[in-house]
């Protein structure tokens, strides 16, 4: 009998304790295009992309980017990070269907917590006309807010995201806490700055009995190119340079605390840690650590 060719079937759903917490990650969708270069390495040398894509056994022309927001369980709230690409991209968007086959509704989601304010982050914050996360507050970096909100020095990649942002955040502002570096979304969730990726890119660590993570939202945006070379600009970075020196700062953090890490464009489920590796880290995906 003929075999059947189904096509990919991949994982979309992954959850795990960490000390008191339960974190979920969603695989929200997948999109494929050209690249790492030049995308990474901006403006530099596409063979040395090349070739370190290779080195890693990764095609050296194409690749994949994933989009995983994520969902912890304080055991009195429930926050979500980032809402992932909503309705607006064909093909993205899975994120409240995959909550449902975990077991959540949109409804139970008590806080929504923005990285930051690009359309892959925030897409999801409306379905159609309504709010995705009706019965949630909001939190925005304040720093990441305000830019967007006053206009000024968007880049001109960012101008459409700029209307975006007017559109769906906005109409948040009066049900939502704007924090800065330092500032606690709850007890055990801290605000870090991550300046680069955007004006006010947030990461956030996670403290929970002992145990400790850093989400770094966008900081890195490929498990090879931006992490084994930090120093590479990066094309949809909205400051080029600081994103570099925040990148170099993050990665310090990460080895020198020996912290765990969820990443929005890491390879799902987006947790991992990271090791020393030249000059920069080698990603490290999570096994059984959680599950014991």
């Amino acid at each position: 009998m003929p075999g059947k060719m189904l096509g990919v079937l991949r994982p979309s759903v992954y959850r795990f304790k960490f000390g008191g917490f339960e974190l979920t990650t969603f695989l929200d969708g997948v999109s494929q295009r050209d690249g790492p270069y030049p995308l990474f390495n901006a403006g530099g040398d596409a063979a040395e992309v090349e070739a370190l894509a290779l080195a890693n056994r990764l095609p050296p022309t194409r690749m994949e980017h994933g989009y995983v927001p994520c969902l912890l369980d304080t055991g009195t709230e429930l926050i979500l990070f980032d809402t992932g690409n909503g309705e607006a991209r064909p093909g993205l968007g899975h994120l409240r269907r995959l909550m449902g086959e975990a077991g959540y509704a949109p409804e139970d989601v008590d806080i929504v917590v923005l990285t930051h304010c690009h359309p892959d982050h925030i897409y999801g914050l409306v379905t159609g006309e309504e709010l995705a996360f009706p019965n949630a507050r909001y939190v925005f970096g304040r720093k990441e807010f305000d830019f967007w909100k006053r206009g000024e020095n968007i880049p001109e990649q960012r101008k459409s995201n700029r209307e975006d942002f007017i559109r769906i955040c906005v109409p948040l502002a009066d049900r939502a806490t704007f924090l800065d570096p330092g500032g606690e979304v709850v007890s055990g969730i801290t605000a870090v700055e991550a300046n680069g990726h955007s004006a006010g890119h947030m990461a956030y660590h996670i403290e929970s009995e002992g145990r400790r993570l850093l989400l770094w939202g966008d900081t890195f945006n490929h498990y090879v190119a931006s992490l084994q070379r930090p120093g590479w600009r990066v094309a949809v970075d909205d400051d080029k340079d600081t994103a570099v020196e925040t990148r170099k700062h993050i990665l310090d953090m990460v080895l020198t605390e020996k912290l765990f890490v969820v990443g929005f464009h890491m390879p799902f489920p987006s947790v991992g840690f990271v090791e020393p590796a030249g000059e920069g880290g080698r990603w490290v995906p999570v096994t059984y650590q959680f599950n014991l």
